[in-house]
Protein backbone atom coordinates (compact mmCIF):
# COMPACT_ATOMS: atom_id res chain seq x y z
CA UNK A 1 0.00 0.00 0.00
CA UNK A 2 3.14 2.28 0.94
CA UNK A 3 3.90 2.13 -3.27
CA UNK A 4 0.36 3.79 -3.98
CA UNK A 5 0.33 7.27 -4.21
CA UNK A 6 -1.70 10.04 -4.98
CA UNK A 7 -0.12 10.95 -8.12
CA UNK A 8 -1.15 6.66 -9.08
CA UNK A 9 -4.60 7.28 -7.79
CA UNK A 10 -5.34 10.61 -10.14
CA UNK A 11 -4.53 8.48 -13.49
CA UNK A 12 -6.57 5.59 -13.92
CA UNK A 13 -6.18 2.12 -13.39
CA UNK A 14 -6.99 -0.44 -16.04
CA UNK A 15 -8.03 -4.52 -15.59
CA UNK A 16 -6.48 -6.19 -18.22
CA UNK A 17 -8.35 -9.21 -19.03
CA UNK A 18 -7.53 -11.90 -20.98
CA UNK A 19 -7.91 -16.06 -21.73
CA UNK A 20 -5.71 -17.68 -24.30
CA UNK A 21 -8.86 -19.66 -26.55
CA UNK A 22 -12.04 -19.17 -27.59
CA UNK A 23 -12.97 -22.40 -25.20
CA UNK A 24 -12.00 -21.12 -22.17
CA UNK A 25 -13.71 -17.82 -23.08
CA UNK A 26 -16.99 -19.72 -23.36
CA UNK A 27 -16.24 -22.67 -21.23
CA UNK A 28 -13.80 -21.01 -17.63
CA UNK A 29 -16.43 -18.58 -16.93
CA UNK A 30 -14.99 -18.56 -13.42
CA UNK A 31 -11.88 -17.02 -14.71
CA UNK A 32 -13.32 -14.30 -16.23
CA UNK A 33 -15.67 -13.73 -12.85
CA UNK A 34 -12.05 -13.08 -10.97
CA UNK A 35 -11.01 -10.97 -13.71
CA UNK A 36 -13.65 -8.46 -14.05
CA UNK A 37 -14.20 -8.64 -10.11
CA UNK A 38 -10.61 -6.92 -9.81
CA UNK A 39 -11.94 -3.92 -10.46
CA UNK A 40 -13.47 -3.69 -6.84
CA UNK A 41 -10.26 -4.51 -5.50
CA UNK A 42 -8.69 -1.38 -7.89
CA UNK A 43 -11.56 0.73 -5.79
CA UNK A 44 -10.39 -0.54 -2.82
CA UNK A 45 -7.00 0.13 -2.94
CA UNK A 46 -8.54 3.79 -3.80
CA UNK A 47 -9.18 4.39 -7.49
CA UNK A 48 -12.24 6.09 -8.38
CA UNK A 49 -11.15 5.71 -12.56
CA UNK A 50 -11.21 2.37 -13.36
CA UNK A 51 -11.28 0.93 -16.53
CA UNK A 52 -11.66 -2.55 -18.02
CA UNK A 53 -9.23 -3.67 -21.31
CA UNK A 54 -10.93 -7.14 -22.22
CA UNK A 55 -9.99 -6.65 -25.86
CA UNK A 56 -7.70 -9.81 -25.68
CA UNK A 57 -10.52 -12.30 -24.96
CA UNK A 58 -9.30 -15.45 -26.75
CA UNK A 59 -6.25 -14.36 -28.04
CA UNK A 60 -2.57 -15.98 -26.58
CA UNK A 61 -0.09 -13.83 -24.80
CA UNK A 62 2.62 -15.77 -26.66
CA UNK A 63 3.60 -12.94 -29.24
CA UNK A 64 0.38 -13.04 -31.51
CA UNK A 65 -1.19 -9.70 -32.12
CA UNK A 66 -3.40 -8.31 -29.30
CA UNK A 67 -5.52 -5.26 -29.45
CA UNK A 68 -5.53 -5.15 -26.04
CA UNK A 69 -2.26 -4.76 -25.16
CA UNK A 70 -1.70 -2.40 -27.72
CA UNK A 71 -4.23 -0.52 -26.30
CA UNK A 72 -2.65 -0.58 -22.68
CA UNK A 73 0.63 0.28 -23.63
CA UNK A 74 -0.13 3.23 -25.37
CA UNK A 75 -2.56 4.80 -22.74
CA UNK A 76 0.49 3.98 -20.33
CA UNK A 77 2.84 6.14 -22.88
CA UNK A 78 0.67 8.35 -22.09
CA UNK A 79 0.72 8.95 -18.41
CA UNK A 80 -2.91 8.15 -18.10
CA UNK A 81 -2.50 4.65 -16.30
CA UNK A 82 -1.94 4.81 -12.46
CA UNK A 83 -1.62 0.86 -12.27
CA UNK A 84 -2.15 -1.98 -14.38
CA UNK A 85 -4.36 -4.51 -12.77
CA UNK A 86 -4.56 -8.60 -13.46
CA UNK A 87 -5.24 -11.72 -11.88
CA UNK A 88 -1.46 -12.67 -12.51
CA UNK A 89 1.25 -10.94 -13.53
CA UNK A 90 2.26 -13.59 -15.92
CA UNK A 91 -1.65 -13.14 -17.61
CA UNK A 92 -0.25 -9.53 -18.85
CA UNK A 93 2.29 -11.53 -21.60
CA UNK A 94 3.61 -14.90 -22.39
CA UNK A 95 6.49 -13.93 -24.32
CA UNK A 96 10.06 -11.82 -23.36
CA UNK A 97 9.45 -9.18 -25.52
CA UNK A 98 6.63 -7.85 -24.53
CA UNK A 99 6.95 -8.15 -21.32
CA UNK A 100 10.35 -6.57 -21.07
CA UNK A 101 8.51 -3.30 -23.06
CA UNK A 102 5.42 -2.72 -20.79
CA UNK A 103 8.39 -3.38 -17.81
CA UNK A 104 9.78 -0.64 -19.34
CA UNK A 105 7.31 1.88 -20.06
CA UNK A 106 5.70 1.45 -16.81
CA UNK A 107 8.89 2.07 -14.95
CA UNK A 108 9.56 5.23 -17.57
CA UNK A 109 5.78 7.21 -16.67
CA UNK A 110 5.80 5.47 -12.75
CA UNK A 111 2.97 3.20 -13.36
CA UNK A 112 1.97 0.62 -10.83
CA UNK A 113 2.02 -3.51 -11.83
CA UNK A 114 -0.84 -5.48 -9.53
CA UNK A 115 -2.25 -8.90 -8.85
CA UNK A 116 -3.34 -11.11 -6.20
CA UNK A 117 0.08 -11.46 -4.73
CA UNK A 118 0.82 -7.66 -4.53
CA UNK A 119 1.96 -4.26 -5.48
CA UNK A 120 4.82 -3.94 -8.05
CA UNK A 121 6.93 -0.96 -8.82
CA UNK A 122 9.24 -1.31 -11.94
CA UNK A 123 11.09 1.69 -11.10
CA UNK A 124 12.14 -0.11 -7.60
CA UNK A 125 15.54 -2.59 -8.75
CA UNK A 126 13.95 -5.39 -5.85
CA UNK A 127 10.33 -5.23 -7.45
CA UNK A 128 12.06 -5.16 -11.19
CA UNK A 129 13.95 -8.18 -10.15
CA UNK A 130 10.65 -10.05 -8.83
CA UNK A 131 8.86 -8.94 -12.35
CA UNK A 132 11.41 -9.90 -14.39
CA UNK A 133 11.63 -13.71 -12.62
CA UNK A 134 7.56 -13.74 -13.15
CA UNK A 135 7.90 -13.32 -16.71
CA UNK A 136 11.06 -15.53 -17.09
CA UNK A 137 8.93 -18.56 -15.43
CA UNK A 138 5.44 -17.38 -17.39
CA UNK A 139 7.58 -18.09 -20.86
CA UNK A 140 9.60 -21.04 -19.80
CA UNK A 141 6.04 -22.77 -18.77
CA UNK A 142 4.41 -21.89 -21.59
CA UNK A 143 7.00 -23.53 -23.66
CA UNK A 144 6.88 -26.60 -21.59
CA UNK A 145 3.50 -27.32 -22.02
CA UNK A 146 3.63 -26.52 -25.61
CA UNK A 147 6.98 -29.01 -25.13
CA UNK A 148 4.64 -31.61 -23.99
CA UNK A 149 1.52 -31.24 -25.69
CA UNK A 150 3.44 -31.68 -29.46
CA UNK A 151 5.81 -34.81 -28.00
CA UNK A 152 1.84 -36.63 -26.99
CA UNK A 153 0.86 -35.50 -30.44
CA UNK A 154 3.87 -36.88 -32.13
CA UNK A 155 3.77 -39.98 -29.86
CA UNK A 156 -0.14 -40.65 -31.01
CA UNK A 157 0.69 -40.43 -34.77
CA UNK A 158 3.56 -42.84 -34.04
CA UNK A 159 0.93 -45.32 -33.42
CA UNK A 160 -1.19 -44.16 -36.40
CA UNK A 161 -4.32 -43.13 -33.89
CA UNK A 162 -3.76 -39.36 -34.43
CA UNK A 163 -6.63 -38.50 -36.51
CA UNK A 164 -7.21 -34.75 -36.79
CA UNK A 165 -9.69 -34.58 -39.80
CA UNK A 166 -10.93 -37.79 -41.72
CA UNK A 167 -11.01 -38.05 -45.39
CA UNK A 168 -14.15 -37.83 -47.28
CA UNK A 169 -14.42 -41.42 -48.03
CA UNK A 170 -13.65 -42.53 -44.56
CA UNK A 171 -15.58 -42.78 -41.24
CA UNK A 172 -13.43 -42.73 -37.70
CA UNK A 173 -14.84 -46.05 -36.18
CA UNK A 174 -15.95 -46.57 -32.43
CA UNK A 175 -11.97 -48.31 -31.97
CA UNK A 176 -10.54 -44.91 -33.31
CA UNK A 177 -9.21 -46.39 -36.77
CA UNK A 178 -10.45 -45.66 -40.25
CA UNK A 179 -13.09 -47.71 -42.10
CA UNK A 180 -14.31 -47.19 -45.09
CA UNK A 181 -17.73 -45.10 -45.78
CA UNK A 182 -20.51 -47.86 -46.16
CA UNK A 183 -22.11 -45.43 -48.77
CA UNK A 184 -21.87 -46.68 -52.19
CA UNK A 185 -22.61 -43.22 -54.24
CA UNK A 186 -19.23 -41.52 -51.87
CA UNK A 187 -17.06 -44.36 -52.63
CA UNK A 188 -18.38 -44.36 -56.71
CA UNK A 189 -17.66 -40.37 -56.67
CA UNK A 190 -14.06 -40.30 -55.30
CA UNK A 191 -13.23 -43.71 -57.67
CA UNK A 192 -14.22 -41.79 -60.65
CA UNK A 193 -12.07 -38.55 -59.51
CA UNK A 194 -8.67 -41.44 -59.61
CA UNK A 195 -10.21 -43.09 -62.56
CA UNK A 196 -10.09 -39.79 -64.52
CA UNK A 197 -6.99 -38.64 -63.02
CA UNK A 198 -4.87 -41.91 -64.25
CA UNK A 199 -6.78 -41.54 -68.03
CA UNK A 200 -5.93 -37.50 -68.51
CA UNK A 201 -2.62 -37.41 -66.16
CA UNK A 202 -3.46 -33.65 -65.03
CA UNK A 203 -5.18 -32.15 -62.45
CA UNK A 204 -6.51 -29.21 -64.04
CA UNK A 205 -7.71 -31.64 -66.85
CA UNK A 206 -9.66 -33.55 -64.67
CA UNK A 207 -11.05 -30.22 -63.12
CA UNK A 208 -12.09 -28.92 -66.38
CA UNK A 209 -14.06 -32.18 -67.20
CA UNK A 210 -16.17 -32.37 -63.93
CA UNK A 211 -16.74 -28.99 -64.82
CA UNK A 212 -18.00 -29.80 -68.31
CA UNK A 213 -20.02 -32.41 -67.36
CA UNK A 214 -21.49 -31.19 -64.03
CA UNK A 215 -20.46 -34.11 -61.97
CA UNK A 216 -20.14 -33.58 -58.49
CA UNK A 217 -17.80 -34.57 -55.92
CA UNK A 218 -18.58 -35.33 -52.18
CA UNK A 219 -16.99 -33.74 -49.41
CA UNK A 220 -17.43 -33.81 -46.02
CA UNK A 221 -19.33 -30.91 -43.71
CA UNK A 222 -17.10 -29.54 -40.72
CA UNK A 223 -20.00 -28.95 -37.72
CA UNK A 224 -22.91 -30.48 -39.07
CA UNK A 225 -22.79 -34.04 -36.64
CA UNK A 226 -20.21 -37.20 -37.21
CA UNK A 227 -20.23 -37.45 -40.99
CA UNK A 228 -22.31 -34.72 -42.94
CA UNK A 229 -21.52 -35.34 -46.87
CA UNK A 230 -22.07 -32.44 -48.84
CA UNK A 231 -21.88 -32.99 -53.01
CA UNK A 232 -20.14 -29.87 -54.44
CA UNK A 233 -19.08 -28.77 -57.95
CA UNK A 234 -14.83 -29.63 -57.27
CA UNK A 235 -12.33 -27.10 -57.13
CA UNK A 236 -9.05 -27.23 -58.43
CA UNK A 237 -7.57 -27.59 -53.97
CA UNK A 238 -10.46 -30.10 -53.59
CA UNK A 239 -9.12 -32.29 -55.86
CA UNK A 240 -5.68 -32.09 -55.73
CA UNK A 241 -5.79 -32.37 -51.86
CA UNK A 242 -7.89 -36.12 -52.50
CA UNK A 243 -5.42 -37.29 -55.43
CA UNK A 244 -2.08 -36.16 -53.25
CA UNK A 245 -3.82 -37.94 -49.90
CA UNK A 246 -2.13 -40.71 -48.65
CA UNK A 247 -5.17 -42.15 -46.85
CA UNK A 248 -6.39 -42.76 -50.09
CA UNK A 249 -3.56 -45.38 -50.83
CA UNK A 250 -4.14 -47.03 -47.69
CA UNK A 251 -1.41 -45.03 -45.60
CA UNK A 252 -1.09 -43.15 -42.63
CA UNK A 253 1.25 -39.97 -42.69
CA UNK A 254 1.95 -37.06 -40.32
CA UNK A 255 4.13 -34.14 -40.70
CA UNK A 256 3.48 -34.13 -44.39
CA UNK A 257 4.49 -30.63 -43.93
CA UNK A 258 6.74 -28.07 -42.35
CA UNK A 259 6.44 -24.67 -40.39
CA UNK A 260 8.80 -21.59 -40.96
CA UNK A 261 9.20 -18.65 -38.29
CA UNK A 262 8.89 -14.84 -40.14
CA UNK A 263 8.95 -11.77 -38.60
CA UNK A 264 6.11 -9.02 -39.29
CA UNK A 265 5.76 -6.10 -38.06
CA UNK A 266 8.13 -6.82 -35.33
CA UNK A 267 6.54 -9.82 -34.14
CA UNK A 268 7.17 -13.45 -34.94
CA UNK A 269 4.67 -15.40 -36.84
CA UNK A 270 4.61 -19.37 -37.61
CA UNK A 271 3.97 -19.79 -40.98
CA UNK A 272 1.90 -23.53 -40.28
CA UNK A 273 1.21 -25.82 -43.73
CA UNK A 274 3.39 -23.46 -45.79
CA UNK A 275 6.38 -26.11 -46.48
CA UNK A 276 5.54 -28.99 -48.10
CA UNK A 277 8.39 -31.86 -47.34
CA UNK A 278 9.40 -34.82 -49.83
CA UNK A 279 7.80 -38.01 -48.28
CA UNK A 280 10.96 -39.65 -47.03
CA UNK A 281 11.26 -36.06 -44.68
CA UNK A 282 7.69 -37.21 -43.53
CA UNK A 283 7.63 -37.56 -39.32
CA UNK A 284 5.36 -40.82 -39.38
CA UNK A 285 4.61 -42.61 -42.79
CA UNK A 286 2.30 -45.88 -41.90
CA UNK A 287 1.98 -48.01 -44.94
CA UNK A 288 -1.35 -50.67 -44.86
CA UNK A 289 -3.01 -48.82 -42.31
CA UNK A 290 -6.34 -48.67 -43.48
CA UNK A 291 -8.00 -50.31 -46.48
CA UNK A 292 -7.42 -48.75 -49.90
CA UNK A 293 -10.06 -46.78 -51.61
Amino acid sequence: MSKITAEHLCRSAIIYIRQSTSYQVVNNLESQRRQYGLAERARQLGWDDVQIVDDDLGRSGAGTARPGFEKLLAAICEGRVGAVVSLEASRLARNGRDWHTLLEFCGLVGTLIVDEDGVYDPRLINDRLLLGMKGTMSEMELSVFRQRSIEALRQKARRGELLLTVAVGYVKADDGQLDKDSDRRVQDGIALVFRKFAELQSIRQVLLWFRQEQVLVPAVVQGRGKHAIEWKVPVYHTLHHMLTNPVYAGAYAFGRRGTRVVIEGGRKRVMRDSMRRNWKDWEVLIRSHCRPN
